[in-house]
């Protein structure tokens, strides 16, 4: 048996939505850098963070979370179990967070983990903007 190799976080993103294609392609829809907010709290049906896993081998544990603004507790939170046979291979993971509520304005962060070793944080600001009239 091979020794297990930490993969490389490739790509993530958060995004409004992840469909899959006839072509067994994905599609990102709506792709958040931030979140306009003319009235709090704000809320969203579902959000979607789209990460791909290469250059590594053996069975992985990835949990994501978007943290409040106090980083004190997660708003959401989803964890996935992949695989990486070889180094050649990669994984794709979709976490959706569904029914999720952002209670006040402020810098929101989303954290990737794997194996509970934090790879990527990342900041999302939740900020107040006039609502169209």
């Amino acid at each position: 048996m091979s020794a297990e190799i930490i993969p490389d976080l490739q790509a993530c993103v958060l995004c409004e939505d992840v469909r899959q294609e006839a072509s067994g392609q994905q599609t990102l829809v709506g792709i958040i850098g931030m979140i306009p907010a003319p009235v709090m709290p704000i809320g969203f049906f579902k959000l979607c963070l789209w990460s791909r896993w290469c250059g590594g081998v053996g069975e992985f544990f990835q949990q994501s979370l978007i943290l409040t603004p106090d980083d004190d507790e997660p708003i959401a939170q989803s964890e996935v179990r992949f695989s990486l046979p070889t180094l050649e291979a990669h994984a794709t993971n979709v976490h959706v967070f569904g029914g999720i509520q952002f209670q006040k304005h402020g810098l929101y962060t989303v954290e990737v983990k794997i194996d509970n070793a934090l790879r990527l944080r990342f900041p999302l600001p939740v900020v107040p903007v006039q609502a169209p009239t």
